[in-house]
């Protein structure tokens, strides 16, 4: 189960003046489910308009209704190994999205098996949290006890030229535990959790 808590503490920070997003890469996907182009850059240099609205569209992911329509998924031990989906996650995470050879691998993954009949977008940000650690009492004290290094995936349907809609699926990864980062566990998002994209959990390997 998630608690609603350690989404919240994450949510709060999504805004321009307070977010720690480092980048953010996607690419975007005609109606056809071919390749429209790609995009890669620092979070911090595209412009204040363009970073609320992708703050918007991540923050959906997390601060979307807890254990409803964002759930928590564990990747077993013989899905961590070389070649699996766990391990490109990993390594996406470790590089900051900076490795477009990596980006471009889960690109090609996920349009293989997502389905939609519509242009949709694949947008990945990536985010350094310094954890403030808290006292006995639960007040936050100065000390960070951890730096919690995460992606946000959201996979928009396309409302207009190069502009993302509302996302109908995604997904945090690691999944954040007890404030704390769980790279065996991923969150995965569903805006409609009646008729979720089953094909999603297929792509991370755990369909």
């Amino acid at each position: 189960m998630i608690n609603r808590e350690d989404m919240l503490e994450l949510t709060r920070r999504m805004t321009l003046a307070r977010t720690s997003f480092t980048r953010i890469a996607g690419c975007y996907v005609d109606r056809d489910g071919d390749f429209e182009g790609s995009f890669n850059t620092n979070f911090l240099k595209i412009s204040a308009p363009e970073r609320t609205k992708k703050l918007k569209l991540a923050k959906e992911i997390p601060f979307s209704a807890t254990n409803v329509n964002l759930k928590k998924y564990e990747f077993p031990q013989s899905m961590r190994k070389p070649g699996s989906m766990w391990q490109l996650l990993m390594a996406m995470n470790e590089c900051g999205l900076k490795n477009d050879a990596l980006m471009d691998t889960f690109y090609d993954l996920v349009m293989e098996k997502y389905h939609k009949n519509a242009a949709y977008a694949i947008l990945v940000f990536h985010d350094r949290y310094d954890i403030p650690a808290k006292g006995s009492d639960g007040e936050r004290q100065w000390e960070s006890e951890e730096v919690f290094e995460y992606m946000i995936c959201a996979i928009c349907p396309m409302t207009g030229e190069y502009e993302p809609g509302k996302p109908e699926c995604g997904f945090l990864f690691p999944a954040f535990t007890d404030r704390s980062g769980d790279q065996n566990h991923i969150n995965i998002y569903q805006a409609d959790a009646d008729r979720p994209h089953r094909e999603l959990l297929e792509i991370l390997g755990l369909g």
